[in-house]
């Protein structure tokens, strides 16, 4: 039981590191003016949008040498490496993946995304309401901060 606690701790400050530190960096790339900083749909990473009943899927094309910080979603859901490859960081590691593959994320993960390749990395996510405005599936699926999540899971 000894070795459990510890385990956990010791994998509570990891994800403490983590998040500080994505934030932080997260932050001072918000506050730059440069242009090799893409705040959302951008030239550098193009995103397109598909709607099918019931779904939402949005997909991203990475330069290689693209760096992405997602936002922090509040459901699980499934994404897709379609080309490519990257490197993805989250609090649990760093993993790499080739395309083809896909992935289950689970909510409240932030992740770190460098393409080492040209790359398209696709999100699907549940879209009950058939919604088409981008702003209003946002305010659904994401959190803009980790205490924004932990409030939402506590109201959930």
């Amino acid at each position: 039981m000894k070795n459990q606690i510890k385990s956990n701790k010791k994998n509570e400050l990891a994800k403490a590191t983590f998040i500080s530190k994505v934030t932080e960096l997260e932050n001072i790339m918000l506050a730059t003016d440069s242009p090799l900083i893409a705040k959302g749909n951008s030239d550098m990473f193009p995103l397109k949008h598909t709607f099918a009943d019931g779904i939402y899927v949005r997909e991203m094309k990475m330069e290689r040498g693209g760096l992405v910080i997602g936002k922090i979603h509040k459901h699980e859901h499934v994404w897709f490496l379609l080309s490519g490859e990257i490197e993805v960081a989250t609090e649990t590691g760093t993993e790499r993946y080739i395309a083809p593959c896909y992935v289950v994320a689970p909510s409240g993960t932030k992740r770190v995304l460098r393409a080492m390749q040209d790359s398209v990395f696709v999100n699907i996510h549940a879209n009950p309401t058939n919604t088409r405005d981008i702003d209003e599936l946002e305010s659904n699926y994401i959190c803009n901060s980790f205490s924004e999540y932990d409030k939402y899971k506590l109201l959930k």
